[in-house]
Parts: C-alpha cells; sequence; structure tokens
C-alpha cells in the first residue's frame, strides 16, 4: 500500500544527476511521482521508479517523452495527472549543456538545440502544468531549471548562458501572471554540481573530453563557477532548495 500523499510531482530529466535526486527527495517528502525523461533512458527510469517504491513507499508514473516537442509535453502532463490523479509539482528540470565555442564559431543548429531543450522544454512544462493547476483549482508550485550561468556569463558559454538567463525571465514572467491562482514559479540555479557532470560522462562518453576541459578553463573555474570554500555541490544540495520550493511553506516565494 503506498504512503499517504502531499500530492503529485513531474520530474523532467529524472534519469539521472539533478533529476534523479529531486525525484528521490520528493518522493521521501510525500509526493507521488511521474518520472520523465527521453525515451532511449527510458530503462534508467524504471530502475527509479523501482528505487522509489522501494525506499519510500510512494507510487511512480514513468512519462518518458521529448521535452523540446510541445505535443509530447502537453501529452505526458495529461497522462500523469490521469495516471496519478492531478498535478501539484512541476520540476522542468531537463537540459543539456553544450559545446563551448567563440561565437563567431558558434553552430547555428547547436544554439537552435540549446534553446530548443533548455527553453522551449521548459516554456512547454510551465504552459501545460499551468493550464492544469488552472483547471484543478488548488495552486501549485512551478519550478525551472537555471544556472549560475543565468546570473553572470562567461566566454564561449554564449548558448549555454543565454538559455539560462531566458528561463529566469520566462519564470519571472510567469509567475505574475499565475500567482492570482494560487501557483508560485521559481527557477533554481545551481553553480558546479559535480556528480551530475559524471553523470554526463558515463551517459555522453564522446562529450567526456569536453566536459573535463570546460570546467578547467581558468575563467569559468576562477570566476564565474567557482564553488564555495572550493567545494563541489552535489545534486542532494539542489534537491533539498527544490523539496522547500515545492512545499506549502514556501507560499511567500515566487519568481525567483
Amino acid at each position: 500500500m503506498a504512503a499517504k500523499s502531499l500530492g503529485v510531482a513531474l520530474i523532467t530529466g529524472a534519469s539521472q544527476g539533478i533529476g534523479k535526486a529531486i525525484a528521490l527527495r520528493l518522493a521521501k517528502d510525500g509526493f507521488r511521482i511521474a518520472l520523465n525523461d527521453i525515451p532511449k533512458k527510458e530503462q534508467q527510469l524504471k530502475a527509479l521508479s523501482r528505487e522509489i517504491e522501494r525506499h519510500s513507499g510512494m507510487d511512480t508514473y514513468l512519462a518518458p517523452a521529448d521535452v523540446t516537442i510541445e505535443s509530447e509535453v502537453e501529452q505526458m502532463v495529461d497522462q500523469s495527472t490521469k495516471a496519478l490523479g492531478g498535478l501539484d509539482v512541476m520540476i522542468a528540470n531537463a537540459g543539456i549543456f553544450p559545446e563551448g565555442k567563440m561565437v563567431v564559431d558558434y553552430p547555428t543548429e547547436s544554439w537552435k538545440r540549446t534553446f530548443a531543450v533548455n527553453v522551449d522544454g521548459v516554456y512547454f512544462c510551465y504552459k501545460y502544468a499551468a493550464r492544469q493547476m488552472i483547471a484543478q483549482g488548488r495552486g501549485g508550485r512551478i519550478l525551472g531549471a537555471s544556472s549560475i550561468a543565468g546570473k553572470r556569463s562567461a566566454a564561449q558559454f554564449s548558448a549555454y548562458s543565454a538559455s539560462k538567463f531566458a528561463v529566469r525571465g520566462l519564470t519571472q514572467s510567469v509567475a505574475l501572471e499565475l500567482g492570482q491562482y494560487g501557483i508560485t514559479v521559481n527557477a533554481y540555479a545551481p553553480g558546479i554540481v559535480f556528480r551530475s557532470l559524471v553523470s554526463e560522462i558515463l551517459s555522453e562518453p564522446k562529450q567526456a573530453s569536453y566536459t573535463v576541459r570546460c570546467v578547467s578553463i581558468p575563467i569559468f573555474w576562477l570566476g564565474l563557477m567557482k564553488p564555495v570554500n572550493y567545494k563541489f555541490g552535489e545534486p542532494e544540495d539542489i534537491a533539498s532548495l527544490v523539496s522547500y520550493l515545492a512545499s506549502k511553506e514556501a507560499h511567500y516565494i515566487t519568481g525567483r
């Protein structure tokens, strides 16, 4: 028998790293969990589902979908809602960290792909989660993944930084629109999260040399992303913040 539930949370990009940590934490908090990632990661979602149900006793639902495709996001929200009994928390976590290059050399297709995942994906999640929450009439929590790079950029990261700045602007605007419905909208902005980089390396081996090189660029490491006390963050650190922002106690925080 499932444990008593606080409601339903849907997390995109949940198969690894920060998304996985958020799913585990919100399940521990008492939410029924809808798990999303791209279809090729469905086996990882199944393993996570078993882990959640084993340790937290919460019901889960697998909702593989490509967040860059609007119709798939609409279907993901609709099916998750029907399977778990509503939607109370949307975590638009899915995102990519593209290769860094000077703007004069940056491939237009890479730019478009970065915005498709990091911005369009968040926009679609906000849109359909908001529609569902408004229809339910019981408020809700919507959160999106920004980044420290969405507050201060660095050379050769124009696409990634611009996409994360866009998430902040989108979040602040949507927060103003949805406050009247009791829905808060916030974005979390991680710095370097070590195990997320490791997960990325393991899942995308061809990107490993780039990822390692990226975090060693002096201007990036010493300027933009120098961690507190020179310690890396962990996915659970981000999940703890998300846990609070998803809670009823966070009703007074929005547009951040």
